[in-house]
């Protein structure tokens, strides 16, 4: 079944009058970008024959239509900009919770931050979705296991355990403030890596969060500082990259347990 949005439109007066209507767009992808298949979002230009195009598939294509060779990019479609200011699409999340509408293809951009975006269960062999207030809520069933009942509050030190070689990941529940923080140990050839998220989408609502780790191995002191944590909805198994604290291997010296001192602070906003 084709995707289907309905559109209208008032007066100028906004008054209730014989002028207003409303339509129903049976075919989204009309609202797409012909050439590169994105949502077209101002601005959007024509070439002479008519053919439109979105403004980085003109400047990938140097201005040059790629239908009939005339030159693009120059002249503004006035009359299709015009239709996608007057298309107002719901919020993805709309069956979560969310209220919001949007210009056609300016939704995805909210979504990534929209406070109702799916979030998913960090525990072992859970498949349960929702958003981050109904995920803190959910994994209350699984706190009868060890290293899933991890309580701390903001800015007061907490202490976790690893076996590393039983479970590599702790999750620590934030008591007042309803959020899931995940701690995720990677062991790579010259140590562990740990990195630390909270599971929820990177918005305002949520706030922006510091994270001080230490450890003391084999009589080696090691200090971590995180100066901001990121969001993620899912947990991920790749190695990280960047924002992590490397464990060396003859830290360890084949020991499986690793102990970590940790204190989160909410940064203050604005």
């Amino acid at each position: 079944m084709a995707n289907q949005i309905s559109l209208s439109s008032e007066s100028s007066s906004g008054e209730n009058d014989d002028t207003n209507y409303s339509a129903k767009l049976l075919d989204l992808e009309a609202l797409n970008c012909p050439i590169c298949r994105d949502p077209l979002t101002t601005s959007i230009y024509q070439c002479d024959s008519g053919h439109i195009a979105c403004s980085i598939c003109c400047e990938e294509l140097g201005n040059i239509c790629p239908y009939c060779d005339f030159p693009i990019g120059q002249i503004h479609c006035s009359a299709m900009e015009r239709v996608l200011q007057s298309v107002l699409v719901p919020c993805p999340n709309a069956k979560l919770g969310c209220t919001k509408s949007f210009s056609y293809g300016t939704e995805l951009t909210h979504k990534r931050e929209c406070i109702f975006s799916r979030c998913y269960c960090p525990a072992e062999n859970c498949d349960y979705s929702g958003s981050y207030k109904d995920l803190y809520s959910h994994f209350g069933i699984h706190k009868g296991r060890g290293r899933y009942n991890y309580l701390f509050l903001f800015d007061q030190p907490a202490e976790i355990y690893f076996e590393l070689s039983e479970y590599t990941s702790v999750v620590m529940k934030e008591n007042k403030n309803g959020l899931l923080f995940v701690v995720h140990c990677f062991r790579e050839p010259h140590g562990i890596y740990v990195t630390v998220n909270f599971i929820a989408p990177s918005a305002v609502e949520v706030g922006d969060f510091s994270c001080h780790i230490s450890s003391l191995v084999k009589n080696y002191y090691m200090v971590f500082v995180l100066p901001k944590i990121k969001g993620i909805r899912k947990m991920s198994f790749e190695t990280p990259k960047e924002d992590f604290m490397l464990v060396p291997s003859y830290f360890l010296r084949g020991s499986q347990a690793l102990k970590l001192k940790m204190l989160v602070k909410k940064l203050n906003q604005g």
